[in-house]
């Protein structure tokens, strides 16, 4: 498992502009390339959606080292009701807290020194005040499970997730395939886990030779798979394999081979003007403004 990597978790968003300016700004994370697509993805990469839509990918440097966010954005969808799912994303930065501050972005002392924030859309980020010397400041991502020894067979002994925390009392644990890695820590909530319109993906690669066996495994002990092991192409760029599974709560998982990954993941230094560029040729908003019409929620 020593080969498997945290690659990102995907939002969908529905303001492209507040967001760009979210993560921009506020983060301080880079344009690391922007993908336009005429129709949906054959897994489902963009929600349950066929129209066109875009996929942008930040972070604080490149996808080959750093969990990034992937921001979906679906043409004509102007947001997304949120669940309880997606507890927080956790960043260790006192540059995104001063940028905050200064741009008069929301912040919430949550305790000592982490601020909580939220990025358009209502995605609750955790912003500690302080600069840590890993090359990554994300931290973890929290999702929120309805059984916590349930998920933790799930994730533990069938995905091989590491256990690096574990709180009973606070029904918690955190989980990782690598010390230098974000971390996925899951949080018991009462009741059900509701994925409402937003819910996200959480992405992970492995070396490409290990997906059908990952897949056999899910059938042989009756899990659920999404999206069964397929070739997904991104125009002038490398062709990936990935199987979409579901946790025990139904928490989207990508795995992808990890070779053409690294190929389709590589930073494009014109990311940033295509998004731009996107942004202003999307008259969407202007269209449904003039036709007094709202834009649908997804």
């Amino acid at each position: 498992m020593a080969a498997r990597r945290a690659l990102h978790f995907v939002f969908k968003v529905g303001n492209r502009f507040q967001t760009a300016r979210f993560y921009r700004d506020v983060l301080g994370m880079k344009v690391l390339r922007h993908e336009e697509f005429e129709e949906g993805c054959k897994a489902a990469c963009n929600g349950p959606y066929d129209g066109k839509w875009s996929k942008t990918m930040v972070g604080f440097g490149p996808e080959d080292d750093h969990f990034v966010a992937e921001l979906t954005y679906n043409y004509g969808i102007g947001d997304y009701k949120l669940g309880n799912d997606f507890m927080g994303l956790t960043l260790a930065s006192s540059q995104a807290v001063s940028n905050a501050r200064k741009l008069g972005w929301p912040l919430m002392e949550v305790a000592e020194g982490v601020f909580e924030t939220e990025a358009p859309g209502g995605y609750k980020f955790y912003l500690q005040n302080c600069s840590l010397p890993q090359s990554d400041p994300v931290l973890k991502v929290t999702l929120a499970v309805s059984d916590l020894q349930k998920s933790l067979n799930y994730w533990c002994n069938l995905l091989g997730m590491k256990i690096y925390e574990k709180d009973e009392e606070k029904q918690r644990a955190l989980l990782g395939y690598a010390d230098n890695q974000c971390k996925l820590e899951l949080q018991g909530v009462k009741g059900a886990v509701d994925h409402a319109a937003a819910f996200g993906r959480i992405a992970f690669s492995c070396p490409q030779k290990e997906l059908p066996g990952l897949e056999d495994l899910m059938k042989r002990e009756k899990q659920k798979i999404l999206t069964p092991l397929v070739s997904l192409d991104t125009p002038g760029k490398a062709t990936v394999q990935v199987v979409i599974l579901a946790d025990p709560d139904g928490h989207e998982i990508c795995f992808v081979g990890d070779e053409a990954f690294r190929e389709l993941s590589k930073m494009d230094p014109e990311g940033s003007r295509l998004l731009d560029d996107a942004m202003a040729a999307d008259k969407s908003d202007e269209w449904f403004a003039k036709h007094n019409k709202p834009k649908a929620s997804g």
